[in-house]
Formats: structure tokens, C-alpha cells, sequence
């Protein structure tokens, strides 16, 4: 993961949520994202793969400066201009 340090990135969690952000710090327990979307997918109809498309094409919506996540809950991780348009 050290090679996405300083990329725009989209990070699948195992829950209902999804953030997109700038990778800043990768450590054994957790990534460090700043200017960062965690969005919680329960909260809309739209599906993971809707939203992550959307961002990409209208920017973030950022609503954490900072932001920590565990290791432990990612799913997959990938740099934001690799979303698929559908």
C-alpha cells in the first residue's frame, strides 16, 4: 500500500461504509486519509459502486480532515482514478 501514499484513494470497508481521500500514512494497524469522504452507504439508495463512480466524476465531498482506519475492517483499496465508469 505504501506505493498509493499521496494518492486519491477509495477504501472498501467490510461495513455499509466506503471513504475516499488522500493516503498520507500507511502503518501496520491502520491508514491515515486526509480531506477524506467516509460515507455511510445506509444513509442513501445509492450502491457502493454508484457513489464511488460519482465521486470520481464530481470530486469529493469531504467531510473529515483527518481520518484513521483500521486495517483490520478494508476490503480493497485502489487509486480513485481507477474506478471504472460504468
Amino acid at each position: 500500500m505504501e506505493e498509493l501514499i499521496g494518492e486519491i484513494v477509495v477504501v472498501d470497508l467490510r461495513s455499509a461504509f466506503v471513504c475516499l481521500g488522500k493516503l498520507t500514512q500507511v502503518t501496520p494497524e491502520c491508514l491515515e486519509l486526509r480531506n477524506a469522504d467516509l460515507h455511510d452507504l445506509r444513509d442513501t439508495e445509492t450502491s457502493r459502486e454508484n457513489y464511488v463512480a460519482d465521486s470520481a466524476a464530481t470530486g469529493i465531498k469531504r467531510n473529515r480532515k483527518k481520518l484513521w482506519l483500521m486495517r483490520d475492517d478494508i476490503v480493497a483499496i485502489a487509486k480513485l482514478a481507477d474506478v471504472v465508469q460504468g
